[in-house]
């Protein structure tokens, strides 16, 4: 029996504590209460092959189309081909989803061939599935850290062999044969984003300093339909994929004239296709248009949207609602083999801390929650398997990497300024956002080697955070700066086309 110490409390997270209960010793770390994360607030839902109009074949297809070339198909497989078992798997659980007529309700969302995208709740996947996972690792656990933050992974000999945790009795470490990383994303670096308060990037930023490898950095998905009020709470793509349509300030539907698809194009063409609709209309918000659907479907099948969109006065059933583009997953992370393990031996990475290479330059929609759920299953399975010599020996190793890049650390000096959140977010939003040019980069480059962490001594929660932003807006803007070519969640103005030359990874190590 292994001590595994897993860090997260997302379904990634949440599926590996209770899969790796049933045959070692879990402890489970998570810097909020263990119902917080992504997961909670997702509303697209889960796509798989689940029925018998659909194919794995298709469902790899679409994933590899959305990808835009850069997607590891070996990965793309396992994700496809295993993700039917784990929807049996999370029925077992106790996640009950929609149903019609007794079978599964399917929806379709962008870019998918079929409807394949299971809901729970109407429009609360996310919290549905957490629900019923956070009861059964409540069960199974064997010991449970809430509102305890993971300031560094330790290695020796150069195997991961623990955490050192800070919670409200200080810094004290916890030891590990494995650590399994769920942690989530960072939407936190840009100004406007759908993910809560809590991804701050904090286990890729521990991974980095710690030795693992990152990958596809540069790539940040920006959903293209968040509603344009403070908060930017999330406009489910379903929604679209229901017949809502997106319409400029006159009214006149805009997407047609940019793709065949139109409102149903992958992400990074509709959150594009948005911004220069905005920026044509001085800025003002596009508008989505779901009064077709009616307000009674509405408040069916998207109860928490309703609701939400009701709260700023806004009755979506009989009136366009504002919408605009917000930071919503990275596809890029700490680069893992098919089994989640990452260049540090000891250490797995699974979920959206993690890039596995199925998701490519941009990310299938409602995949995100597929590939949690896959890879923390196959994580927990490899745990006292051996590790590979050249983990996690994936597809920048076979293809061969377009940059290897070594993040040299800046030389800080006491009178340099601490990092401020708001101004890191705001640089990232206008300089590393939908739209990149080099000299934008370049001088978000300049600023951010300007700030300094705060002093690690007197370091609360949020001082961590803002140190992990710091470093991970760093490994973006590096590896964006590097990438010539626009390609998926990463779009360069200066070199607006795509370059069949630069379908590989940029890879960064950190530099000690």
């Amino acid at each position: 029996m292994a001590k595994v110490v897993v860090i997260g409390s997302g379904v990634a997270g949440l599926i590996a504590a209770a899969q790796a209960s049933r045959d070692h010793e879990v402890v489970l770390v998570t810097k909020a209460n263990l119902a917080e994360s992504n997961t909670h607030y997702a509303q697209g839902g889960i796509a798989a092959v689940v029925s018998s109009e659909d194919t794995v074949a298709e469902h790899v297809a679409d994933t590899m189309f959305a990808g835009a070339g850069m997607c590891w198909e070996p990965a793309v497989e396992v994700l496809c081909t295993e993700g039917p078992a784990c929807i049996n798997d999370l029925v077992n659980y106790g996640v009950e989803f929609d149903r019609k007529d007794g079978a599964l309700a399917m929806g379709l969302e962008a870019a998918h061939s079929h409807p394949r995208i299971v809901h729970a709740g109407g429009d609360a996947t996310g919290a549905v599935t957490s629900s019923a996972l956070v009861e059964t690792v409540k069960r199974t656990a064997t010991d449970i850290h809430e509102y305890a933050f993971v300031a560094d992974i330790v290695v020796e000999n150069g195997r991961a062999c623990g955490v050192q945790v800070l919670d409200a009795d200080g810094l004290h470490f916890i030891a590990a044969d494995a650590i399994i990383l769920a942690s989530g994303g960072a939407g936190q670096l840009y100004r406007h984003t759908t993910n809560p308060s809590v991804t701050t990037g904090d286990g890729v930023a521990a991974a980095f300093r710690a030795g693992a490898q990152l990958a596809d950095v540069e790539f940040y998905q920006f959903h293209p339909t968040a509603l344009a009020v403070p908060g930017s709470f999330l406009i489910s793509e379903a929604v679209r994929g229901e017949g809502a349509v997106l319409v400029d300030a006159h009214g006149n539907r805009f997407m047609q004239k940019i793709h065949p698809l139109a409102e149903l194009a992958p992400r990074d063409v509709v959150a594009r296709g948005i911004q220069r609709t905005m920026i044509e209309q001085g800025g003002q918000p596009v508008l989505l248009d779901a009064t077709s659907l009616g307000s009674d479907f509405l408040s069916q099948r998207f109860p928490s949207i309703t609701k939400a969109c009701r709260s700023y006065g806004l009755n979506w059933g009989k009136e366009p609602i504002p919408v605009t583009p917000a930071a919503h997953y990275w596809m890029g992370g700490i680069a893992t083999d098919t089994f989640g393990r990452t260049s540090v031996p000891g250490l797995f990475a699974v979920g959206e801390v993690a890039c596995t290479g199925a998701h490519g330059a941009n990310r299938l929609a409602s995949n995100s929650l597929l590939e949690s759920i896959v890879f923390a299953y196959r994580a927990v399975s490899a745990i006292g398997q051996g590790w590979p010599a050249d983990a996690p020996s994936v597809r920048w190793e076979q293809a061969g990497p377009l940059h290897e890049l070594e993040l040299k650390e800046p030389d800080h000096t006491q009178t340099a300024q601490v990092v401020d959140r708001v101004e890191l977010q705001t640089l990232m939003w206008d300089n590393v956002g939908l739209a990149r040019t080099r000299s934008e980069l370049e001088a978000a480059m300049t600023q951010l080697h300007s700030w300094r962490p705060a002093d690690p001594a007197h370091r609360l929660f949020p001082d961590w955070e803002d140190a992990n932003l710091l470093l991970l807006a760093r490994t973006v803007t590096e590896a964006a700066l590097a990438r010539e070519e626009s390609r998926g969640g990463h779009f360069r103005l200066d070199f607006p086309e795509t370059d069949p030359t630069q379908a590989r990874p940029i890879t960064l190590v950190r530099k000690a």
